[in-house]
């Protein structure tokens, strides 16, 4: 009988090439000015096991900075720093039905902390919590986490993505200077270091293998099957992948979770992170976005292998 693995190795690059189909239908992003370089008919993916097993197809190899994606390591990075209650005294754990980008609820809610970790301005709150007296030191903690989870010590930033959204964040600024009015931010923090955080851990540069990676030690709550080592708690990893499910993929979370049931993490260089608890890191690319902010062609291509292998945690 054929093995699920086998099966994979046969279906995804058919499956793949009729999921880039869906690239026409989306846009790539532009509001960031260097990833409107991307090329929108692009579709990369990457699977990994336990064994070091890895299925690549398409343009796997393509190089693509994290954006959101790395806001699930971050949150991780500062629940070891700060525990639960330092991060929970300073954002939410609720979904919250409006843009990424939004300052609504931080208007009509009190306490006016952000909803979540991973929408911007509880990423940016999250930035702040981050161990280190400068912003580079904070950086390099990051970066070296990230060496940690890849298992890769070359990974590091894109610099013309860093700049690009440095110069355009105007809406980004506006919420880190209204968190600092509303006292989530502290009086000892500076606005403009805790950005300077915040876009260099977007701008990690990774291809479809390192999200694999990365999405392998949450399967595995937190262990690394390749060196047995635990680099996270579990309760951490079991909070960032509820995260994920409820929050990860935008405004589209509730049908994605739906139609597939993965945790998974999107961003808007078109990258996906979603794993499979107990068997698979998942890693894809595709820069041309849906309006909620998500990979055509990336999410039916998840959708078609979560539904073809019952993958579905529900």
């Amino acid at each position: 009988m054929t093995s699920v693995w086998e099966q994979l190795e046969k279906q995804v690059p058919t499956w793949l090439e009729e999921s880039r189909k869906q690239a026409c239908s989306g846009n790539v992003a532009a509001y960031i000015p260097e990833l409107a370089n991307a090329p929108r008919e692009a579709l990369g993916f990457t699977i990994i096991d336990d064994q070091a097993r890895i299925i690549t197809a398409g343009d796997s190899d393509m190089r693509f900075t994290l954006q959101s994606i790395s806001k699930v390591f971050t949150l991780l990075l500062a629940l070891m720093d700060q525990g639960e209650t330092g991060v929970f005294s300073k954002v939410g754990m609720e979904p919250t039905g409006d843009n990424f980008n939004s300052m609504l609820k931080l208007e009509l809610v009190d306490p006016g902390i952000p909803f979540n970790p991973l929408i911007n301005a509880g990423a940016i709150t999250v930035s702040s919590l981050i161990t280190g007296s400068t912003p580079a030191e904070k950086t390099n903690r990051i970066l070296s986490f990230f060496h940690e989870l890849t298992g890769d010590p070359t990974l590091t930033f894109n610099e013309a993505v860093y700049r690009s959204e440095t110069n355009t964040a105007h809406r980004n600024r506006s919420l880190a200077y209204f968190l600092k009015a509303n006292r989530v931010l502290g009086d000892e923090i500076d606005v403009e270091e805790v950005l300077e955080v915040y876009f260099k851990h977007c701008s990690i540069e990774v291809s479809c293998s390192h999200l694999a990676r990365m999405a392998l030690v949450l399967a595995f709550d937190g262990t690394d099957p390749m060196t047995g080592r635990q680099l996270v708690p579990r309760r951490y990893v079991q909070i960032a992948k509820t995260f994920m499910l409820t929050c990860g993929m935008y405004n589209e979370s509730g049908a994605f979770a739906i139609r597939s049931g993965l945790p998974a993490k999107s961003g808007v260089s078109g990258g996906i992170l979603a794993l499979v608890p107990g068997q698979y890191g998942i890693g894809v690319v595709g820069p041309a976005l849906n309006p909620k902010g998500n990979s055509t062609a990336g999410v039916h291509l998840l959708e078609t292998l979560s539904t073809a292998f019952d993958w579905s945690i529900f």
